[in-house]
Parts: structure tokens; sequence; C-alpha cells
């Protein structure tokens, strides 16, 4: 799932798939008051994490790029994907999805599975407790809201 999450990203990356896994493990095993419901409910969580991890990382470079200091980035406050410009459209991203959460916490939810935790459809079905048919109309709804919502933003600039 770490080198999925990366496979995207800029080829001088500094984050390393195994130092993204490393991280992630480290901010799992710190979660104590969750009930996990499965393995679906499992890698998204995990996904999460790596993208909020990705996220956090793009941001301070994307800051110390407009002259900031170096400073220390809380990695726990966390929010990948990756284009021609990574960290702007990962930035954008990550807005997007805040605001599709809002909108639609379902489709939001079958995003995480099927693109950040590489889920198939029938398993992000058992992990939602709905069909894979409602999964599918899910996930195809929430891909053409993502498209336009970036592109909203592109046009914007």
């Amino acid at each position: 799932m770490a080198g999925a999450q990366l496979a995207g990203e800029r080829p001088d990356h500094t984050l390393q798939p195994t130092a993204l896994l490393h991280e992630a493990y480290l901010r799992l095993v710190h979660i104590r008051e969750i009930d996990w419901n499965g393995r679906g409910h499992f890698f998204a969580v995990a996904a999460k994490i790596m993208r909020n991890i990705l996220i956090s990382h793009a941001r301070a470079r994307h800051a110390s790029k407009r002259g900031a200091s170096p400073r220390r980035v809380d990695l726990d406050s966390i929010p990948l994907f990756s284009i021609d410009e990574p960290e702007p459209m990962l930035l954008a991203l990550d807005e997007a999805l805040a605001r599709l959460e809002i909108e639609s916490p379902r489709a939001y939810q079958v995003v995480e599975l099927k693109f950040f935790a590489g889920l198939t459809f029938e398993e992000a079905a058992q992990a939602l407790g709905v069909s894979s048919r409602t999964v599918k109309r899910d996930w195809e709804g929430a891909k053409k809201w993502l498209y336009r919502e970036l592109q909203k933003g592109r046009t914007e600039d």
C-alpha cells in the first residue's frame, strides 16, 4: 500500500515506501480507542494515515519553497495523489476530499477504501455493510464529483 501511495509522486520524493510504512505503523500502534471492524476498516485507517503523512510532507516542502524557514511538521494533523504538479494537486485533492466527506460520507469512505487502501468492490462493500453494486455507484459518483471539484480549482487559479 505504501508503494502504491508513493507510485504517483515525483521521482525525487524523499520518503521511501519503507519509511512511509514505518511512520504509519508507529501511528497505528498508538491508536487505543478504536473498535476494529475487520480487514477493510484496518486498511482504510492505514491508507488515511499514509495519505496524511504525505500531505504533511507536501505542505512542509511547499512552505520551504515559499521561503519559510524549516520547521518541524506535526504529522498527527494529517490529510495522495499525484499528477504533473504533485504537491499542489495533492493539496487540492485533500481539500476536495474534505468537502466530499461532508457532502457524502459513504462516497468518501468508498474512495478511501478503493483508491487509498486498494480494496476490491466486494471488500469495500463488506467493510461498509452495503452491496458491491452500491459501492460501484458511489465510486463512479465520487470520481465524477472529485473531477469537477479539481477542475473548478484549476480554472479559479
